[in-house]
């Protein structure tokens, strides 16, 4: 059984972040990682390669060169291969075009399941697992906070504000997983110094039949037409208890902001 998993390069969330002048984000201006919600999708990948003898782990990103460090880190943590789609049309692509690539991938590369995280920690939307899914005419099962892998079926419980629901999919599927599934393993220092020898291939849109013309940032439904810093924030108002006059001006403060 090959398991893959969809891991994304992310701008480091401590760094400054900032816009490029084509309104895309600009990821050479800080450190980027591997995004920590895609860590808890590949360790249930890991978890269930533990459990059972048959299962390759093969972690798959999209992204420029620097994207190769998300592959890097989950190869330390455990994944037996790598495969990093890399071309420069992809740049600027939106959720449609991100989706219509990583589904021709997927079919390239086979598996009998995809696991992603609930979201990347860049963009938030939480919608590229079943945009894939769609794509390719599999079942999807998102959003799961439990995984359990049963012959050739995938069960997630997913938790939502009123219920607890069990979903069931055949495979293949593509299964998401929340921060609730279980934390991600550290890289220990065998498994650093194993993810040099492991193999990375390298997919052009030429290699996945995908045409430049449907993705990248011209094939975007949507565009940024202006972004601005954010202002920087203000000293706090201090409110002197003077006699004793400090509640009811403190009050008034949060009635004026309708903060009551």
């Amino acid at each position: 059984m090959k398991i893959l998993v969809l891991v994304k390069h992310v701008p480091d969330a401590t760094g400054e972040r900032t816009f490029a002048a084509d309104g895309t984000v600009d990821r050479e201006a800080g450190d980027g990682l591997l995004s920590e919600l895609d860590e808890y999708a590949l360790e249930q990948a890991l978890r269930i390669a533990d459990e059972r003898d048959d299962v390759e782990v093969v972690a798959l990103t999209l992204g420029p060169d620097d994207a190769a460090a998300a592959l890097k880190r989950a190869l330390q943590m455990g994944a037996s291969a790598g495969i990093h789609v890399s071309d420069d049309a992809v740049h600027g692509a939106d959720y449609l075009g991100t989706s219509t690539v990583l589904a021709a991938a997927v079919t390239k590369a086979a598996p009998d399941l995809v696991l992603c995280g609930m979201a990347s920690t860049d963009g938030s939307g939480g919608v590229v697992p079943a945009m894939v899914a769609e794509r390719l005419g599999w079942p999807a099962a998102t959003f799961g906070a439990t995984l359990e892998l049963t012959g050739s079926t995938v069960r997630i419980r997913r938790d939502d504000d009123t219920a607890s629901l069990t979903v069931e999919a055949d495979l293949p599927a593509v299964v998401s997983v929340t921060d609730q599934s279980g934390e991600a393993r550290y890289p220990s220092m065998k498994g650093i110094l194993a993810a040099k020898k492991k193999p990375v291939e390298t997919w052009s849109l030429a290699d996945l039949g995908v045409d430049p013309a449907q993705v990248g940032l011209a094939a975007a439904w949507t565009t940024v037409l202006e972004a601005t810093p954010r202002p920087p924030r203000q000293a706090g108002r201090v409110v002197p208890d003077e006699d004793g006059a400090g509640a009811g001006a403190l009050v008034e403060f949060l009635v004026a902001g309708r903060y009551v």
